[in-house]
């Protein structure tokens, strides 16, 4: 058999009728890093599991080839069917996968009575309005994407965010 290159092999994978979508799941990003010695990488099984999710075959192949480089490369992944199903079938191709993103909840009031802080006072220091803070306690509204991530580096990190927020 002669060696031929990764994008080769996944050229001829795209052609191949054998790889079957995943046909429901919800959309997911991810970090995926691998230990620079010791380990054979399945770049070729991993990139099929990534197409199968949605991904093309160019995208999974540029991934694979960030990866192997890098050691280290993010990736949106469309139809992901469950996060620890994915998480295990590339860590049996020595890939490790975490998922990135806020949490699809999180818990206002417990942020800020950690800090200490009245919803008003919380609102000032971070720069949010009163009425989307109570409304987000309420269970009236939830936070939106953006707003669930600053909410968990808020968590995280409520000096250096009150820090930046200041103006000199």
């Amino acid at each position: 058999m002669t060696n031929l290159s990764l994008q080769e092999r996944l050229a001829r994978l795209e052609r191949a009728p054998a790889i079957v979508p995943v046909i429901s799941g919800s959309p997911a990003s991810f970090v995926l890093t691998i230990e620079p010695r010791g380990k054979v990488i399945g770049t070729i099984p991993a990139a099929i599991e990534l197409k199968r999710r949605g991904m093309t075959i160019a995208a999974a192949k540029r991934a694979m080839d960030t990866l192997l480089a890098a050691h280290r490369v993010y990736v949106y992944v469309p139809v992901v069917e469950n996060v620890e199903t994915l998480i295990s079938l590339l860590a049996d191709c020595n890939i490790t996968a975490r998922r990135i993103g806020p949490p699809e909840t999180v818990d206002v009031k417990a942020i800020r009575t950690g800090l200490g802080l009245t919803q008003e006072q919380f609102a000032l220091r971070f720069g949010l309005e009163v009425d989307a803070v109570q409304n987000w306690e309420s269970g009236r509204r939830q936070p939106d994407t953006a707003a669930r991530s600053y909410l968990r580096v808020i968590a995280a990190k409520p000096a250096e965010v009150e820090a930046a927020l200041v103006q000199a």
